[in-house]
């Protein structure tokens, strides 16, 4: 390990209990690898919508300003009262981001395995992704198919992961099609690509025409417009077309659960035999996973008994399909690593870049077709 990797910066997000957020780089020392571990240089990072839910928190980023110098910059923000509650368990801890990414074994510890990664390019999970420097075990590192960059392999775990984890589940709970929302983000992207090629019916909810154009270009065949005034009736003939009766929902907050519960009532009783005053025996079942609209779900009561509504995410799943199944999933998204999981990114920016106004306005509005990526050794 070169002696300018003994430290290195790493972004850092606190909420005081002042109801201020504050991002800064700080300097953070670079251990020494035990046996069954590695140290990496980060050269790639993404900005996914979970990683800001610890980055920027409940913070209202129109209050948002910066300070510092150009090299180490601080971004403050005030979180309003009402939300205060909710930020509780994080209150005055300096906290690192970045869920996932790629880089270069630059040290490692005595084992075999960890030796056999020296030099390799990685992709990584396990949280502080956003360092220059990560010291992790070998597990938490996954080697890349040679001439695959770190840029390619940064976003190898949560979007490809969780993907693959919607049409699993759909398989496990004996559902044959799926809804998805939010579905021209590259996680969405995925997806169709996914159940393209394994012959799933997906239905893709999104939130303009522009939207829509994304999908359709890579092949979707079903996609609605939820801001369309014939939304409810285009989503029943999908829901019809499909026999979807699994959706997992990225936006949260407002009607759509509710509305995507009822369009697949009326879907499942167009082909009842029998009428019942419950509803149909067809299980619906929404799971939410994102939160994109962080107000409260909102259901009116259209859809019968035969109904579920609860929240997914990938880890939990993970660990309850245990590891000779999710090494199954991993080794998959390797094999399409450059095609159905290739990630496209708008900027590719520093840590320092990364606490620019212009670039945080960007990246916090959680945009389609804006994905960020870190590069914490740029420049």
């Amino acid at each position: 390990m070169s002696a300018d990797s003994k430290t290195g910066l790493q972004l850092r997000s606190l909420i005081k209990k002042s109801g201020d957020l504050e991002i800064s780089l700080v300097n953070v020392p670079t251990p020494e690898p035990a046996a069954d571990e590695v140290v990496v240089r980060v050269e790639a990072a993404p900005i996914n919508p979970s990683d800001l839910g610890l980055l920027i928190g409940a913070a209202d980023m129109t209050t948002a300003k910066s300070s510092g110098t150009k090299e180490a910059p601080v971004i403050t923000a005030k979180v309003p009262e009402a939300a205060m509650s909710a930020m509780s368990g994080r209150l005055d801890e300096s906290m690192p981001v970045g869920n996932e990414g790629a880089g270069v074994v630059i040290k490692t510890g005595s084992s075999d395995a960890a030796k056999a990664l020296m030099g390799r390019t990685v992709a990584m999970i396990g949280g502080a992704m956003y360092s220059q420097y990560r010291c992790l075990r070998v597990n938490e590192c996954l080697p890349l198919p040679a001439g695959t960059t770190a840029a390619e392999g940064a976003s190898c775990f949560v979007n490809p992961l969780t993907s693959l984890g919607m049409t699993e589940t759909m398989r496990r709970e004996g559902h044959k099609a799926l809804v998805h929302t939010a579905a021209a983000s590259n996680l969405g992207q995925m997806l169709n690509k996914i159940c393209i090629k394994d012959g799933i019916g997906l239905v893709n909810i999104v939130r303009s025409a522009q939207q829509a154009e994304i999908l359709r270009k890579i092949g979707a065949k079903h996609v609605v417009d939820s801001t369309a005034p014939a939304f409810m009736d285009e989503l029943t003939n999908a829901l019809v077309e499909t026999g979807a009766t699994l959706a997992f929902d990225a936006i949260g907050g407002g009607k759509l659960a509710g509305q995507i519960l009822t369009g697949m009532e009326i879907a499942a009783n167009k082909a009842a035999k029998v009428y019942s005053r419950y509803g149909s025996s067809v299980h619906k079942q929404v799971y939410i996973y994102g939160s994109l609209d962080p107000g409260p779900i909102i259901l009116n009561r259209g859809f019968g008994m035969a109904w579920g509504l609860g929240g997914w995410l990938l880890f939990p799943f993970l660990q309850k399909i245990g590891p000779a199944e999710g090494a199954k999933l991993r080794q998959r998204v390797l094999d399409e690593l450059k095609t159905t999981f290739a990630s496209h990114y708008t900027q590719v920016v520093s840590l320092a870049e990364a606490l620019q106004l212009n670039h945080v306005a960007v990246y916090a509005k959680r945009a389609t077709g804006e994905k960020y990526l870190i590069n914490p050794n740029k420049g």
